[in-house]
């Protein structure tokens, strides 16, 4: 196993970049619809130069407000706007792979999938052919979905090897209804990327790897063979550092294995 991801807004990047190179982190680098408006390719440049050692990067989309399967075309437009200038930041850092929120929730579309994946298809069909073109992946990222039908109908219809999942663990935690094996037996040979945190239960507070209720053991087994990208998404040094150590021994263990 490769060393994982580490989520980094990109605002944080200053704050954090003696820590990111300390620890030579690989970045999953998020840029808000705010960080986008503010951008220049100088800036992206600059971001380059700074991230002078040897990394794997990544990216997450901004999602505040974006819906790519909105029924709405002029928010879809919206969307497509913002998802285009991702695009052009991929150009300039190219990344490994990009992470979108599927904006999927079942009580906003009346429990139907069909109109969300409709219009989704419209939006990533589109972006699918970007991918392809700059050889990079799509991961989408499971949020509010309690089953994974929406994701699995998505991937089907859109059968490229460029476009994936993001299986989120604390995600899965505050909102799924079904056991985590069900999950992975219907989506895990779609699962480019695995966005690692914990939680009780109760709240989204992005906790160190083992610090919440999430069963990693079950995820890690049965992921060990599909070389996902595993991005840590712990909101402190210390989370970091702790879910860095967790991953360490998992990789011996694997190895060992």
């Amino acid at each position: 196993m490769t060393g994982p991801q580490v989520h980094v807004p990109y605002q944080g990047i200053g704050e954090y970049l003696s820590f990111i190179k300390e620890q030579k982190i690989n970045p999953e680098i998020y840029f808000s619809a705010e960080s986008i408006d503010s951008l220049t390719p100088a800036d992206l440049e600059i971001l380059k130069a700074k991230l002078d050692y040897r990394h794997v990067l990544t990216m997450h989309a901004p999602f505040m407000d974006l819906s790519p399967g909105a029924v709405d075309p002029q928010v879809r437009t919206v969307t497509f706007n913002r998802f285009n200038q991702v695009f052009e930041i991929a150009d300039i850092l190219q990344p490994k792979a990009i992470v979108f929120h599927s904006g999927y929730e079942k009580w906003k579309y009346a429990m139907r999938v069909d109109p969300w994946l409709k219009n989704s298809l419209r939006t990533w069909e589109f972006f699918a052919k970007k991918a392809a073109d700059k050889n990079v992946r799509i991961a989408i990222e499971n949020i509010f979905e309690d089953e994974p039908s929406n994701l699995l109908l998505l991937m089907e219809e859109m059968g490229s090897e460029h476009f994936g999942l993001c299986f989120d663990a604390g995600h899965f935690n505050l909102f799924s209804r079904i056991p985590l094996g069900e999950w992975l037996d219907r989506i895990s040979q779609y699962i480019i990327e695995l966005h690692l945190h914990d939680n009780s239960g109760r709240f989204d507070d992005h906790r160190a790897i083992g610090d919440g209720t999430f069963d990693f053991e079950t995820l890690f087994s049965r992921m060990k063979d599909k070389k996902p990208i595993y991005t840590i998404e712990g909101h402190s040094k210390e989370d970091v550092v702790k879910s860095m150590e967790v991953l360490r021994k998992y990789a011996l263990s694997a190895e060992a294995g």
